[in-house]
């Protein structure tokens, strides 16, 4: 353990001498008051040290200690349902040990409570040769949750020792021994370095949908099962409020979601929402499956930087049970803005717009640690890691190098758009600019799994709108009476996506989650509508006609249909449209 002393102090920067036996990425403790930092720099025995509490009042000579260690996760039973700050100190924790909602600087807390015990159940007998990643055992988190407790990676041997019952999560509850007669004592409880990620044995291809619920993304531009995304929008357009809707909806069995750099009192809203949220599946409270990590805008900057990574880190242990995980940064432009403050201090030549030249990798080595993966272990566990990056560009301008960096490694895009967001479409994802290049992969999913023309179906829209996009120069140049016939009802029908399908009221209990099935009959109907028209102005049917069919405002109202109720209520709609349509055949015969 080396001890120096403080040479100088820059905001949450500072730099300390005598440090030649420190390693990079140590932990430090800072002057008597003992703040946490973390070494970023080494020159000969100089060391340049990011603080992640409030540097105020330091000043040279003070002592710095190294711990020998790289910043850490704590990984095990009392992660879900927690909230952290951006180095996994539990604010709850934190709150009871000062009295005070202010975070204390210097503050000593466990990530994971030493005196809760735990009732492990084993899962292997004495004699068992067990491999990295074998589970030895499994401990009731939740009623959601069940940890699986597995060998650490780098461990194997034969089981020695194998305990049951009730456990804090430092206590030995196996013992293994190698082929040497080492033994090797396992908690609960394992750590790792956050900025490494968790080895596994292959990566897959993504080829499984997240099931999310919101129409746009899962019919338009979905995302696969261990897939990335980034949601980029201008303030205002709704970012948060869709990575809220993917948080509560999407098809995950444990959500962690990061605040980083946000506001408090968007991050507030989340500690309220979350806890009163009834998980769909289970009837449970939302929390009993997700882990908050909370680095508000107002929090030091440099915890704001570690803060994505320890959200990771504890994604991926989740992810090596065997689960899917969906991960939510919100946002990776205040991270990168932190990255660009300690640049800034350590005197790094400056790249595009003063961010760190090596933005780009940092970003794409966050963004790999997503996957769909084979586990560690000799049951072959399948776990999924999705992450999806909200992204902040000042002024909605998507050619800052944040946006671009994102952009270049992500593979699912949904740009917000501030005129949707102003005209209260909700979500106010693009549809002329947004993509997913998953969609190859996962079209044969959807075909197999929904029905057998549901990407041809979603194609046929997607022309729809492209379609409409371009009459929309002519309207505004002549107006909507100089447009065929054939072109009124394609911009009616174009319109009755966008109305009717795409925009979804996040407020309404039925309508905040549509199902695939149910997300299919509202494009077929839209289809219906549009292709039986086209047939009835082919026999003579006058377009005014058309667009006054009073079943039209049951197509629009469909999206309000209970799931119970949406195969007879579609049944219904595609009778009384083959009837009025009829109708209108039959005025133009008299």
């Amino acid at each position: 353990m080396s001890v120096g002393t403080i040479k100088k102090v820059a905001g949450p920067l500072v730099i300390a001498e005598g440090m030649r036996d420190a390693n990079m990425f140590d932990v430090v403790r800072v002057s008597s008051q003992r703040l946490i930092g973390e070494i970023i720099e080494m020159h000969g025995d100089e060391a340049s040290i990011q603080v992640y509490e409030e540097t105020s009042g330091l000043g040279p000579g003070e002592p710095v200690e190294s711990m020998d260690v790289p910043l850490s996760a704590e990984l095990g039973p009392g992660l879900i349902g927690s909230i952290y700050d951006g180095i996994q100190r539990p604010l709850a924790g934190i709150m009871e040990k000062t009295g005070s909602n202010n975070l204390a600087r210097g503050v000593e807390v466990e990530s994971l409570d030493r005196a809760r015990k735990w009732k492990f159940v084993p899962g292997v007998s004495v004699g068992d040769e067990l491999a990295e990643g074998d589970v030895i055992g499994t401990v009731e988190e939740t009623p959601v949750v069940t940890q699986k407790i597995m060998v650490p990676p780098g461990t194997s041997g034969k089981v020695a020792e194998i305990k049951e019952g009730e456990f804090t999560v430092e206590e030995t509850v196996c013992v293994l021994e190698d082929a040497k007669g080492k033994r090797r004592e396992l908690t609960l409880m394992q750590r790792w370095p956050v900025r490494r990620g968790r080895p596994y044995k292959t990566k897959l291809a993504p080829v499984k949908p997240l099931v999310t619920g919101q129409r746009v993304i899962d019919a338009f531009f979905p995302i696969a099962k261990g897939g990335v995304a980034a949601i980029p929008g201008p303030f205002g357009s709704g970012k948060t409020v869709t990575q809220h809707q993917l948080a509560k909806w999407a098809e995950a069995d444990i959500v962690v979601y990061i605040g980083c750099g946000e506001r408090g009192n968007e991050m507030t809203d989340v500690l309220n929402e979350f806890p009163e949220l009834k998980d769909p599946k289970t009837g449970e409270s939302l929390m009993k499956r997700t882990v908050l990590i909370a680095n508000t805008s107002d929090m030091p900057v440099a915890a704001r930087e570690a803060s994505i990574y320890t959200g990771i880190t504890i994604a991926e242990y989740f992810r090596d049970m065997g689960y899917s995980v969906a991960l939510m940064a919100d946002s990776t432009s205040r991270w990168a803005e932190a990255l660009r403050e300690m640049s800034g201090r350590l005197e790094e030549m400056p790249g595009e717009e003063g961010y760190p030249a090596y933005l780009g990798s940092r970003l794409a080595q966050f963004y790999e640690r997503a996957g769909h993966v084979i586990s560690l272990g000799s049951e072959g566990r399948e776990g999924q890691l999705t992450a999806i990056g909200a992204v902040s560009p000042p002024g909605g301008d998507i050619s800052e190098p944040v946006s671009q960096a994102t952009l270049r490694i992500v593979k699912v895009f949904w740009g917000l758009d501030a005129e949707l967001a102003h005209q209260r479409h909700f979500p106010a994802i693009n549809w002329l600019t947004s993509y997913s290049l998953y969609l190859d992969s996962m079209g044969p999913w959807f075909d197999e799994n929904v029905e057998h023309d549901w990407m041809a179906t979603r194609q046929a829209l997607m022309s729809l709108l492209q379609e409409e996009a371009s009459l929309q120069e002519i309207v505004k140049m002549v107006g909507m009476d100089a447009l065929s016939p054939k072109d009124r009802l394609k911009m009616e029908a174009a319109r009755s996506i966008r109305e009717d399908f795409l925009h979804q009221n996040s407020f309404d209990p039925v309508d905040t989650y549509t199902s695939l099935p149910k997300q299919y009959r509202m494009m077929k109907l839209v289809l219906a509508f549009y292709r039986e028209g086209e047939k009835a102005l082919e026999d003579g049917a006058r377009i005014g006609d058309l667009l006054k069919l009073p079943v039209r405002e049951r197509i629009g109202r469909y999206k309000y249909t209970a799931e119970e109720e949406a195969d007879s209520a579609y049944e219904d709609i595609l009778k009384d449209l083959a009837v009025e349509i009829a109708g209108c055949l039959g005025k133009e015969e008299r």
